[in-house]
């Protein structure tokens, strides 16, 4: 099969032996899509070599449960033992051996099959197109920022981050009612949010210690020093970037003013695919272009170009 491969920081399309791993279920990739940590793992933010790729949707081809062939499925991107202590205690995607798809030790989804254990799929409803069934995974993430924080619609609310995963972390904290803002850098990211009515704001109108929640989405360490600042003292601060390298961090200030620092990262399919299934978010119009995996390497360029938002490909 053709798949996109990742070694040496080099990325390029080659043929390699379709996936076989006893007990897991060979899916056939309909649609893929290209996303920030992909782009990072192509310039070295960590190590991995293998087929890249984690947002999907495809056919189920076959399976140790005959009932899920021909399901068109999503799945979650952790596969994880489920006997370590992490596992045992209710923390699956901290499991002590757990592989990630297209980012450790796992092939990914940039190629035409994949395999994923059964409990890693969901079933797609018929009225989720493709196009909006392969945001599944970021959207999940998205909302696992109200899995572990409570938002209530008396907060006033700092989004630091209006990419990729920004926007639809925002389209999911809108749905809360809490007071919004996301700081916006460019028109495009202004036009996208003024389309769902969410209010953007400037750096220079940020009022530093005022708000009660503050989201980082960027990236970068200027991103979380803005946010930092942002906080208000005994306010929550949720990281949903990750860095390449060390960040000096004034761990001083968190003390003093008893910030909540929130890590954030993978988060739950089900209500995801509820809110698209329900139409409530709308994350297609972040599609930037699609490609055929033929032309995946054109699609990476396109992708890491500045104001591109979601490049998918089709199998």
């Amino acid at each position: 099969m053709k798949a996109l491969w990742l070694e040496n920081n080099q990325i390029s399309l080659r043929d390699i032996e379709q996936p076989r791993k006893p007990n897991e279920a060979l899916i056939k990739i309909r649609k893929a899509g290209i996303c920030s940590t992909d782009l990072e793992l192509v310039k070295g933010y960590y190590p991995y070599m293998g087929v890249l790729g984690h947002e999907f949707v495809g056919e189920v081809i076959s399976a140790p449960e005959p009932s899920w062939i021909g399901q068109r499925v999503v799945g979650e991107i952790n596969a994880v033992c489920g006997a370590c202590e992490a596992c045992l205690n209710g923390r699956p995607t901290h499991c002590e051996t757990r592989t990630v798809l297209g980012i450790a030790n796992r092939d990914g989804v940039l190629a035409e099959y994949t395999t994923l254990p059964l409990e890693n799929l969901y079933r797609v409803p018929d009225s989720v197109s493709d196009e909006m069934a392969v945001f599944t995974e970021p959207l999940a993430a998205a909302l696992e920022i109200q899995q572990q924080v409570q938002i209530k619609p008396t907060d006033h609310v700092l989004l630091v981050g209006a990419g990729r995963l920004g926007q639809l972390i925002a389209q999911t904290l809108a749905l809360t009612g809490c007071d919004l803002r996301v700081l916006v850098r460019h028109s495009y990211q202004q036009d996208f949010l003024n389309a769902r009515g969410i209010r953007s704001i400037i750096e220079s109108e940020i009022q530093p210690r005022k708000w009660d929640v503050v989201v980082e989405a960027t990236g970068s360490p200027d991103g979380f020093n803005l946010s930092r600042k942002a906080v208000r003292p005994r306010g929550t601060l949720v990281m949903k970037s990750t860095y390449k390298g060390d960040m000096n961090v004034n761990l001083s200030s968190i003390v003093v003013d008893e910030i909540t620092v929130v890590g954030s990262r993978c988060g739950p399919f089900e209500p995801a695919l509820r809110l698209l299934e329900r139409r409530e978010v709308d994350p297609t119009v972040l599609i930037s272009a699609q490609y055929k995996l033929g032309d995946i390497l054109k699609a990476f360029d396109h992708a890491a170009r500045a104001g591109v938002l979601k490049v998918q490909i089709e199998m």
